[in-house]
């Protein structure tokens, strides 16, 4: 039998389609690097129009207002910041195995994107604009805005009411003014909806007078944990943000206080333990410009704050927060989330606001401060406020 001839056959392809297919695939791997090239351009837009930020202070996850200003930058709420630290003495230090510090814990594994440090010196050397979030104690804010100076922050936000007095906030003041750094201060109250409606119908009334109330949520058997937490006493805690608005939009200073008088009726004024503070406080002004205006604040009173303007005594406008759009959206996060404070979902577009001015504002390389944000300087004029009144209307108030 023959055997089949088995040939080794060599196909021929045409030059010109040689030369197509060569240019096909010069022309894919120019389009996959022009695409690399994009998305490397696109990145580094983003990534030059964000601000790092340290939080310094997180506390508690679930309970601590720094831990809620970590999770809206986390959760891209505030589009100009980039939040690449977090500084947690406590619960990287002591408080590590205790179960609040194994809830912090598990949030820190949850953010492998943020580095975070026991103390500020364990954080690397800032290298361009960074932004200092200090939201732990009040006490401990006087060394902590010098530590980050010293680690190269360039601007500092700093919760009120910035420091535990006058004289301490002052020194912060002069010392980051000397080292060039801008401070904000964390009154989310000067930039609320309901406050500025309220101001807007008072400047068009004439005859106005507005009436500031704030309210929160704690029972009587928690006032005696809730004034030793907050030792530096309700003026310079609860009620200090209305008092920056005095500061901010009525000319109140500790200099221009013609007059203050108590609200008997409303106000109490208790001693628990070490403690004397206000449960409820309420008092009118009137300055030296004939300006008058009238806070009222009460621990026990609910979880809402009300601007009410009158003439002659008679309520002609009135505004709050929440109003029945913001109820609408807390109500489901609420009770999806019934662990969480109350207030960080009602002031939730407050505090995204605070800082998206703060570090856009830094991001465009504009001088002084962002619009609505209080300087330090506003944060001094508070504090000297606050330490006047304290003694005038305690002495009002106690028996």
């Amino acid at each position: 039998l023959r055997q089949p001839c088995v040939r080794s056959c060599l196909i021929s392809i045409p030059p010109h389609i040689v030369q197509g297919h060569t240019m096909l695939s010069r022309l894919a791997t120019s389009t996959l690097r022009s695409q690399v090239a994009v998305s490397r351009a696109m990145t580094a837009r983003a990534m030059s129009s964000q601000c790092d930020v340290v939080l310094v202070g997180c506390g508690v996850p679930k309970r601590g207002m720094g831990w809620y200003h970590a999770k809206q930058m986390i959760d891209g709420d505030v589009p100009s910041a980039n939040l690449t630290d977090v500084v947690e003495p406590w619960f990287l230090g002591a408080g590590a195995d205790s179960d609040a510090g194994k809830e912090f814990g598990a949030f820190k594994d949850e953010n492998p994107g943020v580095a975070f440090h026991a103390s500020v010196d364990d954080m690397p050397q800032a290298t361009g604009k960074k932004l200092a979030l200090i939201s732990g104690r009040t006490a401990d804010n006087p060394q902590l805005l010098k530590d980050v100076i010293a680690k190269g922050c360039t601007h500092i936000f700093l919760e009120k009411p910035g420091a535990p007095s006058v004289g301490e906030l002052e020194e912060m003041a002069a010392y980051a003014a000397e080292k060039g750094v801008e401070v904000y201060m964390g009154y989310n109250k000067n930039v609320t909806k309901y406050v500025t409606l309220a101001r807007e119908f008072e400047a068009k009334t004439p005859g106005a007078v507005t009436t500031f109330i704030h309210n929160n949520a704690y029972t009587r058997d928690e006032l005696s944990e809730c004034f030793e937490r907050n030792s530096e006493g309700m003026l310079k805690n609860m009620a200090v943000h209305e008092l920056a608005l005095l500061v901010t939009y009525y000319g109140v200073t500790a200099e221009t206080i013609e007059s203050v008088v108590a609200d008997k009726e409303y106000s109490e004024c208790l001693t628990l333990g070490d403690y004397t503070d206000f449960a409820s406080i309420g008092f009118t002004i009137t300055t030296t410009a004939g300006k008058t205006v009238t806070v009222k604040a009460d621990r026990c009173g609910g979880s809402n704050s009300v601007a009410i303007v009158e003439v002659d005594g008679v309520e002609k406008f009135r505004s709050m927060t929440p109003d029945e759009e913001l109820e609408k959206w807390v109500a489901p996060r609420q009770a999806a989330n019934p662990d969480w404070m109350p207030y960080f979902l009602l002031q939730h577009d407050d505090y995204v606001t605070l800082k998206e001015r703060a570090t856009a504002h830094i991001v465009s390389g504009a001088p002084g401060a962002p619009e609505g944000l209080a300087t330090i300087g506003i944060a001094v004029d508070t504090l000297k406020v606050a330490e006047k009144l304290a003694p005038l209307l305690q002495a009002e108030l106690l028996p």
